[in-house]
């Protein structure tokens, strides 16, 4: 009779919170009762407020136990937990959890069902038949599937995905290169993590996908230096998916090669964009280029490049898996498919929310998040990462797609949503924002390196003496030369937060008090 399965997550927050602990008390507690177990390190659900999310085999299927601490497990076992036995963490069926079983997961249908590195368990839930259809298709047609599945880029340009397979498949070389943005920079995002942690075949079968169809033989994840455990576990998961054939001089026997390589950053916010990441993998310093040519054209070490972030990859192989038409009929409007919302910030349920486009902004944090973890009335929410606006309350209704948002003056970004409560002063969050630009600049131009700096100085200033005296009219020219004249998204991004707190939070601009604050 084979041994009941206990799952405990790997994943990075999971660890932090205890898991490892969780784990360890398991395999110790059932030694001492003489209870044959199977400890399995899958990935997290991403129901982060459940951590450690444990989780056993019962007789209807898996049944959740959280948040568990290592003291809890004497006690799950003294239960019955095995069983299904009652105790105080039970949950009951995990896919009947309700902030779980109102998602629609289609990148992350795999998360937290086993052992990520297990090369069975992946086949078992589906993996490589992307691959194996993408290798039956002309390069062509794989293109055509990425087309009309509406497929965007999810790293916050959402550029049509289509349009820079073709141009690199059209562009003439004896070389070509995909490149995986795995630079995870933005505060309160973690979903591409997840993935590297939680699904790391599913990012390099859409890799290879992508290879096939563009004609690349060469793939490179460029991984944030602050995520060891997403690198590690991309290592180890390029050496098995090369022993299994889905990577190498012979994918999956259809005489096409592809390997990956993966390299470490060394934790640039700038690095993010597109071209300061492939300079800093020429060797240089990570220094925005001027476009054209774009890399699809000439990127890396001048060959053609496509350059997409995790979640845009791992989003290829459940659309050849599934035809593009799955894909396609799910969000609202040009935004099709999901986007995995990654709510953080004063949020009573944070972690990733898997939905179709289309979602408000309500009902991720309210509906999914369960409001403040203070308990306070929500002021306000900043949606797209440390570059995005800030919405207030009153604005909860406003549709999660990348045409609302930016209607409503703002950008869907990467997914990032962080709450506020009433609690929070919207000038120093502003602030907060032009000096994080004046501190992750590249320098190359004169608005973003000398723009910011003076944008911070100018807010010290307003919230020192007041906004008058031109102050505020100067903050604005000023934000609209950064908007207008920076290379690249940062500091054109970088007045969304300011312009946003001026517009929705005027009162907050007012004397604070001698000195300025960072």
């Amino acid at each position: 009779m084979t041994a009941p399965a206990v799952y405990v997550p790997a994943d990075s927050t999971a660890l932090a919170l205890g898991a490892d602990a969780v784990a360890a008390a398991v395999a110790a507690e059932s030694a001492r009762r003489g209870v044959a177990v199977r400890v399995v390190r899958n990935s997290s659900r991403g129901a982060f407020w459940l951590e450690p999310l444990v989780e056993v085999d019962g007789p209807s299927g898996r049944l959740a136990f959280g948040a568990v601490s290592a003291a809890d497990v004497p006690g799950l076992f003294e239960a019955g937990f095995l069983a299904g036995g009652k105790h105080r963490l039970a949950l009951g069926p995990v896919t009947a959890i309700p902030w779980l079983a109102r998602q629609d997961r289609l990148v992350f249908a795999r998360a937290g069902l086993d052992d990520p590195l297990s090369p069975e368990a992946y086949l078992a839930a589906g993996g490589t038949a992307g691959l194996r259809r993408a290798l039956a298709l002309p390069p062509a047609a794989v293109v055509s599937q990425i087309a009309d599945a509406g497929l965007r880029g999810r790293g916050g340009a959402a550029f049509p995905a289509a349009v820079k397979w073709r141009t690199v498949l059209e562009t003439p070389a004896a070389r070509k290169v995909v490149v995986c943005n795995a630079d995870e920079g933005d505060s309160g995002t973690f979903a591409d993590r997840m993935v590297m942690e939680g699904d790391p075949f599913a990012l390099l079968e859409g890799m290879a996908i992508a290879g096939t169809a563009v004609g690349a033989e060469r793939g490179i994840v460029y991984v944030r230096a602050e995520y060891p455990q997403a690198r590690a576990a991309l290592l180890r998961a390029v050496e098995i998916a090369t022993a299994q054939g889905w990577l190498g001089g012979d994918v999956l026997g259809s005489g096409r090669a592809f390997r990956v390589d993966i390299f470490q950053g060394a934790g640039a916010y700038v690095c993010g964009e597109e071209t300061a990441l492939l300079e800093s993998l020429e060797g240089k310093r990570g220094m925005v280029r001027a476009k054209p040519p774009v890399p699809a054209v000439a990127g890396l070490h001048g060959l053609p490049t496509l350059v997409h972030n995790v979640l845009t990859l791992a989003t290829v192989p459940a659309i050849l898996a599934h035809g593009p038409e799955a894909h396609g009929r799910r969000g609202t409007g040009r935004s099709r498919g999901t986007q995995a919302f990654q709510l953080a910030g004063n949020v009573r349920r944070g972690g990733l929310v898997e939905a179709p486009f289309g979602l408000s902004l309500r009902e991720l944090v309210e509906g999914f998040g369960g409001g403040t973890e203070s308990g306070r009335p929500i002021r306000a929410v900043q949606v797209g990462g440390p570059l995005g606006s800030w919405f207030p309350a009153s604005q909860l209704d406003l549709p999660l797609d990348y045409e609302s948002v930016a209607a409503a003056g703002g950008a869907l970004g990467h997914g990032g949503v962080v709450v506020f409560d009433d609690t929070v002063d919207m000038a120093r969050m502003a602030r907060h924002a032009m000096a994080f630009c004046a501190r992750e600049s590249c320098g190359k131009c004169t608005p973003c390196r000398i723009g910011s700096t003076r944008g911070v100085e100018l807010l010290d200033a307003i919230r020192r003496e007041g906004p008058g005296g031109g102050r505020m009219e100067l903050l604005r020219d000023l934000c609209a030369t950064l908007a207008g004249a920076s290379l690249c998204a940062l500091g054109g991004m970088t007045p969304g937060p300011v312009l946003s707190a001026l517009q929705h939070f005027p009162e907050d601009f007012g004397p604070r008090g001698a000195g300025g604050e960072p």
